[in-house]
């Protein structure tokens, strides 16, 4: 811990870095069984990277969410366009962990289609109510937007090609 960082700080980057980890751990319990079964069965894209790619990019995807949202946070609670932004953190977090209920525990492509498009609009609306408080947490959130954008793709042509 930063000799300059006081507990308080320290508590409040610990539980912004655990949500968006918790968030994707709630993803993974409907991710992981479907993976040997379902998933491995239905048609992918070609572009669909490889199963072990996808751990790895959503934990650093989840960290920079969680750092992102530390840095917002710790500009005040009080503040509206604060206790705002963190609104809508909170509301692209839940769909990030629909999408994954529907997708993966449902089976249902289609309509993770629809979760996916309303997650990409929580994303840039997220991203533009960080940069009224911090360029560098708005910054933070355009690899997650990029992600999502292809996992969008990659959504919509499995719904297309299954």
């Amino acid at each position: 811990m930063n000799k300059n960082m006081s507990f308080k700080e320290a508590a409040r980057l610990a539980v912004s870095l655990l949500l968006p980890l918790s968030a994707g751990w709630i993803g993974s319990v409907f991710t992981m069984p479907a993976i040997d079964s379902w998933y491995r069965e239905i048609v992918k894209p070609t572009l669909t990277p490889p199963d072990f790619v996808f751990g790895p990019v959503w934990t650093t995807l989840y960290l920079l969410m969680g750092y992102a949202l530390y840095l917002v946070w710790r500009e005040g609670a009080s503040v509206p366009r604060v206790n705002f932004a963190i609104g809508v953190f909170g509301v692209q977090l839940v769909l990030n962990s629909l999408w994954s209920v529907v997708f993966f525990g449902a089976q249902n492509p289609g309509g993770a289609l629809v979760i996916i498009g309303l997650l990409w609009m929580a994303i840039l609306a997220n991203i533009f109510a960080f940069l009224r408080i911090s360029k560098t947490a708005a910054y933070l959130l355009v690899p997650y937007l990029l992600w999502v954008s292809f996992a969008a793709f990659l959504n919509f042509e499995i719904w297309i090609l299954n």
